[in-house]
C-alpha cells in the first residue's frame, strides 16, 4: 500500500509541476557533464529535477531573480549526483541558498587563547551538516570552467558524506563496498597528488583537495562527473571506487 501511495504521489507531482521543455533544453545546454548523459539518463535526471524542486526551497537572495531555466539548471546539476542512488540520499535537509554573486560569511571562532576572531572567507559555496546548501549564482553558471571544477557537485558530495556524520571523505558505502579498500585508495590517491604538487606537475585535481579528506572527497567527485578521463588516469583505483559509491557505468576504452 505504501509503495502505491508513493507511486501516486509521484506521478501528481510529475503532472502537476513538470519542467517546460524550453527550460529543460536551456539547463542541458553549455554543460559537459549533463550533456555526456544518454537519453534515457537525461530523462531519469529530469524526473529527479522535477522531485527536488517541488521537495527543496530554493531561496534566492540579495537581489536575485531566479528564472525556471535557472531553477531547471540547478536543479539538474544536484541530481547528477544521485541519478543512480535517489532523492532519498538528500534526506534530511530542506532548502538551497542562493546568491547572485561570491558571498562572505562571517563566523567567530575562539583561539587556544580564549581571544574570539572574526573570520571572513570569500567563498561560491558551502553545505551545513544540519541545514542548507548555500550556492553562488556565478558559480552555478561557471561549471566546468576551469575543466573539472563543478561547485554545485562539489557541495552535493559534502552532503552525501554528512550523511553518517561530519564531512570526513567517508560517505556511507554501499553493501558490497569495502571500507578497508575505499580508505587504502583515497589515502594513496591524496598522497600521489601531494607528490605532483611538490614536483611541480601540473595537478589532475585541484589542490584544494589536500585541504582535508572531506574536501579531497568533493573535489575528487567534481572531476570525476565533469572530466571522468582525467581523474581516471590520474588514479584508475579511485576512479573505480567513485564509479562504484555513484554506481556509474564505467568509461569506454
Amino acid at each position: 500500500m505504501l509503495n502505491l501511495l508513493s507511486r501516486w504521489r509521484e506521478r501528481r507531482i510529475l503532472e502537476r509541476y513538470p519542467i517546460a521543455e524550453v527550460d529543460w533544453r536551456r539547463a542541458m545546454a553549455n554543460s559537459g557533464c549533463l550533456q555526456r548523459l544518454s537519453a534515457s539518463e537525461q530523462a531519469r535526471l529530469r524526473v529527479l529535477a522535477t522531485f527536488l524542486l517541488h521537495e527543496k526551497a530554493l531561496e534566492p537572495v540579495q537581489g536575485l531573480t531566479l528564472t525556471a531555466a535557472m531553477a531547471a539548471k540547478l536543479a539538474a546539476l544536484v541530481c547528477l549526483p544521485v541519478l543512480n542512488l535517489g532523492m532519498r540520499w538528500y534526506r534530511g535537509w530542506h532548502s538551497i541558498v542562493i546568491y547572485p554573486d561570491l558571498f562572505v560569511p562571517q563566523r567567530d571562532f575562539v583561539d587556544g587563547a580564549g581571544v574570539v576572531h572574526r573570520r571572513h572567507s570569500v567563498l561560491e559555496g558551502e553545505a551545513w551538516q544540519r541545514g542548507p546548501v548555500i550556492l553562488s549564482w556565478v558559480g552555478i553558471a561557471a561549471n566546468g570552467s576551469p575543466p573539472g571544477h563543478n561547485v554545485v557537485l562539489h557541495e552535493m558530495a559534502h552532503k552525501l558524506d554528512m550523511l553518517n556524520g561530519e564531512a570526513n571523505g567517508f560517505p556511507p558505502l554501499h553493501g558490497r563496498m569495502s571500507r578497508r579498500v575505499w580508505s587504502h585508495t583515497f589515502q594513496t590517491a591524496y598522497r600521489a597528488l601531494e607528490q605532483r604538487l611538490r614536483a611541480g606537475s601540473s595537478p589532475p585535481l585541484d589542490p584544494y583537495a589536500l585541504e582535508n579528506p572531506g574536501e579531497f572527497f568533493a573535489v575528487a567527485s567534481e572531476v570525476f562527473f565533469e572530466t571522468p578521463r582525467v581523474l581516471r588516469d590520474f588514479d584508475p583505483d579511485l576512479y573505480k571506487q567513485l564509479t562504484l559509491f555513484y554506481k556509474q557505468q564505467p568509461l569506454a576504452d
